[in-house]
């Protein structure tokens, strides 16, 4: 019993650890964003050098990373409601890197206590049951999103920020906006999913050679 109960907690945090290291990829890794800016047009239609973009989304990723107390978007102008939809993705942005941090620590504490004799739940390894668990769920969200990016990411907005509409932003009071187009937001989508994909295929195929 002790051994399934170890096999299902590892399952779960290996899941959770994928899930908010893929989340966190396109957070931490700024030049993920960087390298949209002149393929999308960005300096036409915000009317900013690259490199004062570049300060204006570093600015406002060190405010949602918890790194700077104060929201700034460079020379931009934003309004109190934009500023407050940022607070909003702050809380989301470090109660995720919270969870792979807390995940992370445990995962590898409990790797340590079963390292002479790894469990495995129902003949497969822990992994086995993550990557079937994330595998499925994903491919569903991804079609989901594959079939209507916009009414998804509306939905997305409608889930994680309930009962508030400052998320759509009116591009005179909130220029930043224009800085984010739904293009990049798409491939922040894919990286996720395409991590999420390829980590679980590693854990599949984990899982195979241990047999």
């Amino acid at each position: 019993m002790k051994g399934k109960l170890l096999a299902v907690a590892k399952a779960v945090l290996i899941a959770l650890v994928i899930l908010s290291g893929a989340i966190a990829l396109p957070i931490l890794f700024r030049p993920f964003y960087w390298w949209h800016i002149r393929p999308l047009d960005i300096p036409s239609y915000v009317g900013l050098s690259v490199s004062h973009i570049k300060q204006a989304y570093g600015e406002m990723m060190d405010y949602c990373m918890g790194l700077s107390n104060t929201f700034s978007v460079g020379i931009l102008p934003f309004s109190d409601s934009g500023a407050a939809h940022f607070a909003d993705v702050r809380n989301l942005f470090i109660l995720d890197l919270a969870v792979l941090a807390a995940a992370g620590i445990v995962l590898a504490v409990l790797c340590v206590i079963d390292r002479k004799k790894p469990v495995c739940l129902a003949g497969h390894t822990p992994g086995f049951w993550s990557a079937i668990g994330l595998g499925t769920g994903f491919l569903a969200v991804g079609g989901l999103v594959a079939i209507d990016f916009e009414k998804a990411f509306t939905v997305f907005h409608k889930i994680f920020f309930p009962g508030k509409d400052n998320w759509a932003f009116d591009i005179y009071d909130d220029p930043v906006i224009n800085m984010l187009p739904a293009e990049f937001f798409a491939n922040c989508a894919l990286l996720i999913f395409a991590v999420i994909l390829l980590s679980c295929i590693g854990l599949l195929i984990y899982d195979r050679k241990k047999k």
